[in-house]
């Protein structure tokens, strides 16, 4: 390479131009290793091995990442260094589209950078950008040279030479921090077969909706079925936008310590991901209108799932680190986004004063227990004691309480849309706090005696139905007149 002058008319001045790109875009190492491993994946290769290294702890790391995809002929070798070289330039097929991926991921993380790549039975060749050389004043020279034979060997390798932009010093640390965040990223193509390792540690796909992480047998579940909107794409037709929810299992994950919650991403981790081609491209608090973050929130989640061809509605740039959607993305999706937040964060509200409650009535419960072997065994639950369940929800205005007793289990149901909740029950929550007496205990003990009561005569084939009714009825008017 010789040293260069630039015409007056040339559109840029490649040794600012270099300077500038080394400084804008990527947020982290692994957002642009994602960029080679979306160019991995369109050229279908099934391994991607990421290799990060430093030979001694005084100089930069260097990173290597090898793929089994299809190769590079020369003329696309030539080019793939090139910004906006890409013959897929434009492209809504698949992972890339504005062939800047390449060149730009590799300088915000190198000052230098080495391509090979061949296909299946043709020469390995290499090409090579380096930009403290082109800062210099030297044109670069982008003419692939042979480096090995022809054989049946096909893939390419990408070595970042001096990774002077990486500030981890423990390289360990950053293998995990990769890990973790490629793992989310490809989730989807890790989960149909692709393989992804860093420094020989295989990837994981990461669960952010949490559908497959079990943990006390339970995992979390959809909601409802996914809803499909069909949107005006970029080719003159309409393409279709997937949004799904989970919802997790208050009941069985409220009482996990922090450390665990914190591990499978329960804290912290709730909000909308946003995937293109099955690739995130974007996560955090969005299509939510006017409702705000709340911790509730981490309980549920949502994904949105659209195509390469809804690019333009949803902002994408060239680094895949985000959406800008427009507004008429944001009008259709918005509202169903938004109502479905605020209903599955009341249900998350509810379900966490429902743990609260049952917590709060063990005492009671423990205690009917142990008293049941002295009570009378009631007809066909004859053998070992019953146990006790105090619930609280919305019943029928006119019953204060329903009563189920099966497999050995009375479950005592209160109605909290009836007066004598809010009047008598709800006060006693915080009494029993205040004071540490049993005045709350008592009461719960009054109310499982009634319902135990109830059922033995239902088992010896009296009704109750009307006689709870008409007890239940006769209190709440006298409530409301007190």
């Amino acid at each position: 390479m010789s040293a260069f002058e630039h015409p007056s008319d040339d559109l840029v001045v490649s040794e600012n131009f270099i300077r500038a790109v080394r400084d804008a875009g990527y947020l982290s190492l692994s957002t642009a290793l994602a960029e080679l491993v979306d160019n991995a994946l369109e050229a279908n290769a099934r391994h991607v091995d990421i290799d990060i290294r430093r030979d001694d702890p005084s100089v930069c790391p260097i990173v290597t990442v090898t793929d089994d995809g299809h190769g590079m002929t020369a003329p696309e070798l030539r080019q793939c260094l090139r910004f906006g070289g890409s013959s897929r330039f434009g492209s809504r097929a698949s992972f890339g589209r504005f062939g800047m991926g390449l060149p730009a991921a590799s300088l915000s993380q190198s000052n230098r950078v080495r391509v090979t790549s061949a296909r299946r039975g043709e020469v390995r060749r290499a090409v090579t950008l380096d930009a403290a050389a082109i800062v210099s004043g030297v044109a670069p020279n982008f003419t692939p040279i042979e480096v090995s034979p022809a054989s049946d060997a096909h893939g390419t390798v990408v070595e970042w030479v001096n990774c002077d932009r990486v500030e981890y010093r423990r390289l360990g640390w950053l293998q995990r921090a990769v890990i973790r965040r490629l793992g989310r990223l490809y989730r989807e193509p890790l989960r149909g077969g692709t393989s992804i390792t860093v420094n020989g540690k295989a990837v994981p796909p990461a669960d952010p909706l949490l559908l497959e992480t079990e943990l006390n047998g339970v995992s979390a579940s959809p909601p409802f079925p996914p809803m499909r909107f069909a949107i005006p794409d970029d080719v003159g037709g309409t393409s279709e936008v997937i949004v799904r929810f989970s919802l997790l299992p208050v009941e069985a994950w409220a009482g996990l310590d922090q450390a665990t919650k914190r591990r499978v991403g329960i804290i912290g981790g709730g909000g909308i991901s946003v995937l293109r081609a099955g690739r995130e491209v974007a996560d955090g608090w969005m299509f939510t209108g006017s409702k705000r973050k709340e911790n509730y929130d981490d309980w549920w989640r949502c994904e949105i799932q659209f195509p390469p061809t809804l690019d333009d509605a949803f902002g994408i740039t060239n680094t895949k680190q985000g959406v800008r959607p427009t507004r008429a993305l944001i009008d259709t999706l918005e509202p169903y986004v938004e109502a479905t937040a605020r209903l599955l964060n009341g249900r998350v509200r509810r379900a966490f004063e429902e743990v609260k409650f049952r917590a709060a009535t063990e005492r009671a419960c423990t205690v009917a227990a142990a008293a049941d072997g002295d009570l009378p065994a009631i007809r066909n639950h004859v053998g070992s004691p019953l146990t006790y369940r105090i619930c609280a929800e919305p019943l029928p205005i006119e019953s204060m309480l329903r009563t189920e007793l099966s497999n050995q289990r009375l479950d005592l149901t209160l109605n909290v849309d009836h007066p004598a909740f809010a009047a008598l029950y709800a006060p006693l929550q915080s009494v029993e706090v205040s004071t540490g007496g049993g005045v709350r205990t008592s009461f719960e003990l009054m109310l499982l005696s009634l319902g135990r009561t109830l059922a033995h005569f239902e088992a010896d084939g009296t009704s109750t139905g009307e006689f709870v009714t008409r007890w239940s009825r006769t209190f709440g008017r006298m409530l409301r007149h007190s």
